[in-house]
């Protein structure tokens, strides 16, 4: 591509854009919304408002979201297990090289916070697949039919306060499973000391992903903002909570795993009247 092409093409895409973002300040948006700010956002938390039918029951969009990713996900795993596991090579390929990476880091993460390490390295990874790929999910903007008839876009299964609450939980019960398998009935009583765990994971992942969802769903709403900026936002923003959210909830999980499956026991304390027995026969002494 010559010189001369970049800039005509450079001026073309320059001369759409400055078209675009004047037709967007002119024709603004008054009225041409159907819901109000307030509307939106309050359905962007709650869910209230506009269900979706899963299997003839009215669900919020946040499990239709979920449902879709977890078939995803299910269907990716069988695939790679199926095709692409038994054909593994010494010198690995590209696709081979990303997935033992991605496999050694939770591994390696599990085996650095617990001895008890084998079902915690295959938590954290599937917990991390899911969380990474269901905030990209909403990136597609998969559209989905409400009972009232209206179009919408499917939002990041944890983006709704349920499914944060139930990943939450199942981290928590994790933990004590790991508590039991290290220590028996008195891990159960090592993990119920940390009762807010489950409710900080939860609101935690919640917020981070919520804060995002909002942040791009007031750009959207406007189509004064609706181009070139929704992009940037909405990348931005989903990319870096997809890893730092994955990386975040998978790193504490592993590290109270192994907290309360540590079964080595502590040393005796030395009695107080020995230890100044000791320092007077020494005082003695010298």
């Amino acid at each position: 591509m010559s010189k001369q092409e970049r800039r005509k093409a450079i001026i073309v895409f320059a001369v759409l854009a400055a078209v675009f973002l004047a037709a967007s300040i002119l024709t603004g948006g008054d009225g041409a919304e159907e819901e109000t700010i307030q509307q939106v956002m309050r359905d962007a938390v709650l869910h209230d408002l506009n269900k979706v039918s899963l299997f003839g029951m009215a669900v919020n969009p946040g499990l239709l979201a979920g449902v879709i990713v977890s078939s995803f996900l299910i269907i990716f795993a069988l695939i790679c297990r199926i095709f692409v596991i038994p054909r593994f090579k010494m010198v690995p390929g590209r696709f081979q090289l990303v997935l033992e990476t991605v496999v050694g880091l939770f591994d390696n993460m599990a085996k650095g916070n617990s001895k008890i390490n084998g079902f915690l390295g295959a938590y954290i990874f599937a917990a991390g697949a899911y969380i990474f790929t269901g905030t990209l999910f909403e990136l597609f903007g998969v559209q989905a039919v409400t009972l009232g008839g209206h179009s919408i876009s499917l939002p990041a299964p944890l983006s709704d306060i349920n499914g944060a609450i139930m990943m939450g939980c199942l981290s928590y019960l994790v933990i004590m499973s790991g508590g039991i398998a290290g220590n028996g009935v008195r891990g159960i009583g090592k993990t119920l000391k940390e009762y807010s765990l489950p409710i900080s994971l939860s609101f935690r992942l919640f917020g981070a992903l919520l804060s995002g969802a909002l942040v791009t769903e007031l750009v959207y709403y406007y189509s004064s903002l609706s181009y070139v900026l929704p992009v940037l936002v909405g990348v931005l923003f989903t990319l870096l909570h997809a890893l730092i959210q994955a990386y975040v909830l998978t790193m504490l999980t592993s590290l109270f795993y192994g907290q309360v499956s540590d079964n080595t026991p502590k040393p005796p304390k030395e009695k107080k009247g020995k230890r100044g027995a000791r320092n007077t026969s020494a005082a003695a002494v010298s």
